[in-house]
């Protein structure tokens, strides 16, 4: 897959084409009314903790979000909380996006600090 200028796929591969408003369960295939890449500037891969962190805050990087938006997002967003529903044989990600969401609100009032650079 190519992800294209707006995180939708290229022309004659858009994420939509394949990815519908629901899973479909017959082909296996991943569905929500919102489905899309994440901002190449959201890419985790072969970043330390430390760097997703500072990356989850910075509004250059994360949709111009604020930490009110921040915890919105992850708390409240439907497309996020695909992950604790994900249908099919899929496996959900572990706990709730309530708890997910509690835990996000927790970090930003102590400070939302990030893990100094030598942690795990």
């Amino acid at each position: 897959m190519a992800r294209g200028k707006d995180n939708h796929g290229v022309v004659g591969m858009r994420c939509d084409t394949c990815h519908q408003d629901e899973n479909f369960a017959a082909s296996g295939v991943p569905g929500h009314p919102e489905w899309h890449l994440a901002p190449i500037e959201m890419a985790w891969q072969g970043r330390t903790i430390t760097e997703i962190c500072e990356q989850i805050q910075d509004p250059d990087r994360n949709g111009g979000k604020d930490l009110e938006a921040l915890h919105h997002h992850m708390a409240e967003d439907s497309l996020v909380g695909w992950g604790w529903n994900p249908g099919s044989d899929r496996e959900a990600v572990p706990g709730t996006q309530a708890a997910f969401g509690a835990l996000i609100q927790a970090w930003i009032e102590t400070g939302a600090a990030c893990p100094t650079a030598g942690a795990a």
